[in-house]
């Protein structure tokens, strides 16, 4: 009676297959130490030859013995040509990233303009700044319009600016106008008519 993969003893890395398994299962039995290591390069070669398209990379030798020690249970004892992977770093995690929370006064401009605005206040008045500043603008008219898709008023944004700048930046939308944004029209696909066949 054949006994399915399902009653089988789970594989370590799939990837291999069940003979690799059977032969790393066998090398561990072997007695002699010499013999067990010779053992473990024939299988090292059975598994180079199951991904040949990976012999180009630099590690790929060490990753082969990383995997024959894993699916081993790190139980095989022989003369490892490099230092194999640690069994307890199998299922060791990375150490939580730290993020900094920071308020957003409005969700629809993002942080990111917090921080331009603040760096544009540090600019000395000139040409460059008031460029600088116009840009800032209508980016963030920009991004009003992708969230409502209606036209923001210009007096609205140089109203947010002022308070974003803590009056730093001051705009009289009577003077300047920001860019008019519209939706994208949305292509339709032609329609090719067939020429009837004359008879």
């Amino acid at each position: 009676m054949l006994d399915y993969n399902t009653q089988l003893k789970k594989l370590a890395l799939p990837e291999y297959g069940r003979n690799i398994q059977q032969m790393v299962d066998h090398c561990c039995t072997i007695e002699d130490r010499e013999e067990r290591t010779r053992c473990a390069y024939t299988i090292i070669r059975s598994m180079g030859n199951l991904f040949p398209q990976l012999r180009d990379e630099a590690d790929y030798k060490h990753k082969l013995w990383d995997h024959l020690a894993i699916m081993s249970n790190f139980k095989l004892d022989i003369d490892y040509p490099c230092d194999i992977v640690k069994e307890e770093n199998l299922v060791s995690k990375p150490e939580p990233m730290q993020y900094k929370l920071e308020n957003i006064r409005f969700r629809h401009y993002g942080k990111t303009i917090e921080r331009m605005i603040a760096r544009a206040c540090e600019y000395p008045e000139g040409e460059e700044r008031d460029a600088l500043v116009m840009l800032l603008a209508n980016h963030m008219k920009k991004l009003i319009f992708q969230i409502s898709k209606e036209d923001v008023e210009d007096a609205k944004i140089f109203k947010d600016l002022a308070f974003y700048s803590k009056g730093k930046i001051q705009i009289d939308p009577n003077e300047k106008a920001l860019h008019q944004f519209k939706e994208a029209p949305v292509a339709t696909p032609k329609t090719t008519s067939k020429k009837k066949k004359k008879k």
